[in-house]
């Protein structure tokens, strides 16, 4: 790469045009070349003929997308991070004092480092593309921002706009940045450079920016005062913790900075006290783990779902059989995306149903002002709908969403294939059924896989791309591609009972149940995998959602694939004959819940419903947990080492943080059990089976990791 050439000095007559363009790269990144470039670039602008400078990227739709994470994932001890920041510091000092103002123009995505650089310029432009947001995402890999962002945007646009956006790792549109004081002006992108370079010259003939402080009006104000300050971010933290549970140390130290050096008048001290704070969270084991959730995520998006160089069939329009809540949401996240959708249902209700989800959503947007009703209207016209197969000629690939039921499934793909191109790929939304006998039901069983959406569609992440004993490369290429068209994290797995996902969840959720048989309550067991060990809700909560009745009705299908490691408990038996008890559906499950859904607590009646005595809770958390998470480690070791389920240790952990909320902090399922030591799940589960049964007896890939004292990663 030609560091000269990726930071380049072009002169407007008397105002220097600084662009940034990573050669060899697809985004600007502030690597430590970079930076020391950067250097010489300021000094040689700062020490010439020019007035002003503005600072512009000629990437297409990155501004800069913030530090090189990879330096930071090399970095091992305190003193290599004081190192770097102390050079970030001092360049971006060095702009914030130069005696020629610094325009920022900013086009698409400027984070982390990329935006603390903006904030030491005088004044920030950016357009108003819907690539152009504007955020320090730190949090989301356990550290801060640490080049002076804790410092600088309280400064820029007040402390709770800006703990908005550090605490959550966040970004703003061009409109809200405008709106919080974070950008100065706002134009189409055609006009950027010009307006950057005509308000560099304003600016240079009136001098630069004073003021650094925010207050709006005199609510704004009040708030500035100390006791109202500091009741603020006491409610920060608070809501911090209630929500984190006290595993992500990041955000709490983020508030902590941020109270600290508000209204500091010393710079250095206080740049010194956020970078000691980046310092003590950048060495933590959280901060290692959510920065290679990160490296996952990040490997998708190179990856095609095969090995080999495949050609993916390109996908402008899609049909979805099946409409209603599930058929909805898929159209949304597909129309969302820029993609066509033909809803085909057997009847008026069920395509209304499916149409009311995909514009419920995006109704959700407008009134958050995320998009506005021309977009919302655009959006709408991609989807159509129809009880017939017309226009399925013109589709690239159709989503099967309907009834989980093998016989009709195979007859309704064999009709939709007549009415479909012979290259169309039809992927089935099956979350249980064997994609390989399904396929029998295809002339042309190659163009045929699984798609399995998680649900709520609009929210979960994962997809996983079934590959049936016949699905072609090409046929898998496609969907994998399409996932990450409407932005999914896709995972190919086999042909297997219950895929990958589901294949690892479901002993964990019937290990709950023997919790409950063996005298633990509903929410103490809850409590303890969600505040305790970080899963985003218990286990009973996981069952009221997904419906007890298909709980039970899944466990049976697993007993009969899996054997004796699928043991289920006479209570989840008589669960199945309640036909009111079928979870948050029905009004009632293991908890009670109101008219609108939301939970009332657990239902106390259970107990006795299931001839159970009083909980005595006597169980440890160590053991509560281990019992579930334990269990998962072992059947997730025969998924990948024996079965072939999935080829690596990343993509079972990929599709458990984005499939079931795997705590990320953790940094996967398998990536845990490697912290532990696989050797002590190994000893638990001998103690667990020689106790409880052979349902946490230890597998045999499992023993051998143990015994050979390996690890998975």
């Amino acid at each position: 790469m030609s560091i000269q050439e990726s930071i380049r000095v072009r002169a407007e007559g008397d105002v220097a045009v600084i662009e940034f363009d990573l050669v060899g790269e697809k985004v600007n990144k502030l690597s430590t070349p970079v930076m020391v470039r950067f250097r010489e670039v300021i000094q040689e602008v700062t020490s010439g003929k020019f007035k002003a400078a503005v600072l512009i990227s000629k990437k297409n739709s990155i501004f800069i997308a913030g530090a090189d994470i990879e330096e930071i994932r090399g970095m091992k001890k305190a003193d290599e991070f004081r190192a770097a920041i102390n050079q970030a510091h001092g360049i971006f000092n060095s702009i914030e004092d130069a005696k020629i103002p610094f325009i920022a123009a900013v086009h698409g995505a400027c984070m982390g480092g990329g935006c603390e650089l903006i904030l030491a310029c005088d004044y920030r432009i950016c357009s108003d593309d819907p690539a152009t947001r504007i955020g320090l995402p730190e949090v989301r890999l356990g550290i801060i921002p640490g080049f002076g962002g804790c410092v600088r945007l309280p400064r820029a646009v007040g402390y709770q706009a800006a703990l908005d956006i550090i605490v959550k790792g966040g970004s703003v549109d061009s409109r809200k940045a405008s709106k919080i004081g974070l950008v100065d002006q706002v134009v189409h992108r055609a006009q950027l450079e010009a307006k950057a370079v005509a308000m560099a010259r304003d600016v240079a003939a009136r001098g630069k920016r004073v003021k650094r402080y925010k207050a709006q009006g005199a609510a704004a104000s009040m708030m500035e005062l100390a006791p109202a300050r500091s009741f603020v971010m006491s409610k920060w933290k608070s809501g911090t913790l209630s929500q984190t549970h006290g595993h992500y140390p990041a955000p709490i130290k983020a508030i902590e900075v941020v109270q600290k050096t508000y209204g500091m008048s010393d710079r250095a001290a206080a740049l010194e006290v956020e970078l000691q704070a980046f310092c003590e969270v950048a060495i933590t084991d959280v901060s290692k783990n959510l920065i290679n959730v990160f490296y996952l995520t990040e490997a998708v998006k190179k990856r095609t779902g095969v090995s080999g160089e495949v050609k993916p069939i390109p996908v402008q329009r899609i049909g979805v059989l099946g409409a209603g809540t599930m058929g909805g949401g898929i159209a949304y996240v597909a129309a969302d995306k820029g993609i066509e959708v033909r809803l085909k249902d057997i009847n008026n209700q069920a395509l209304a149903l499916g149409f009311r989800h995909a514009r419920d959503l995006w109704s959700k947007l407008m009134k958050k002002k995320k998009i506005d009703s021309y977009q919302f209207a655009q959006k709408m016209s991609l989807v159509s709908g129809g009880l017939d197969f017309s226009g399925f000629g013109q589709l690239d690939v159709v989503v099967e969403a309907i009834v989980e039921d093998m016989g009709i499934k195979q007859k309704v793909i064999g009709e939709t294939a007549k009415h479909c191109r012979p290259d169309a790929i039809i992927a089935t939304n099956t979350s249980s059924l064997s994609v390989t006998e399904m396929a029998k039901g295809h002339p042309h069983p190659e163009n045929f896989v699984g798609m399995h959406f998680f649900n709520p569609v609009d929210k979960m992440p994962l997809v996983e791309v079934i590959r049936g004993e016949k699905s072609s490369d090409v046929a898998v290429a496609t969907v994998f591609e399409l996932s990450k068209k409407m932005g999914k994290m896709p995972v190919v797995v086999k042909d297997g009972p219950g895929f990958l996902v589901n294949r690892i969840l479901v002993p964990y959720l019937i290990e709950a149940a023997w919790l409950l048989q063996d005298g633990m309550s509903i929410e103490t067991v809850d409590r303890r995998y969600k505040k305790e060990f970080g899963m985003p809700m218990g286990p009973f909560t996981l069952m009221d959602e997904i419906g007890i009745d298909v709980c039970v009705k899944v466990s049976k299908i697993f007993h009969q694939s899996l054997g004796d490691r699928i043991q289920i408990p006479p209570i989840m038996k008589m669960l199945s004959e309640n036909k009111q008890r079928l979870g948050k559906k029905s009004g009632l499950g293991f908890y009670k819940y109101n008219s609108a859904r939301k939970s009332e607590g657990v239902d106390q009646s259970v107990y006795a419903e299931l001839g159970l005595p009083a909980p005595t809770d006597s169980l440890s958390s160590d053991e509560t947990i281990r019992r579930g998470i334990f269990n998962m480690i072992n059947e997730a070791s025969l998924a990948l080492i024996e079965e072939r389920i999935v080829d690596t240790p990343d993509e079972v952990d990929l599709a458990m943080i984005m499939g079931t909320g795997f705590p990320p902090f953790r940094g996967g399922l398998l990536r845990y059990a490697d912290t532990v030591g696989v050797k002590l799940v190994c000893d638990e589960l001998e103690n667990y089976a020689a106790k409880y049964g052979e349902r946490f007896k230890p597998s045999a890939p499992l023993k051998n990791l143990a015994k050979n004292d390996r690890r998975f990663y």
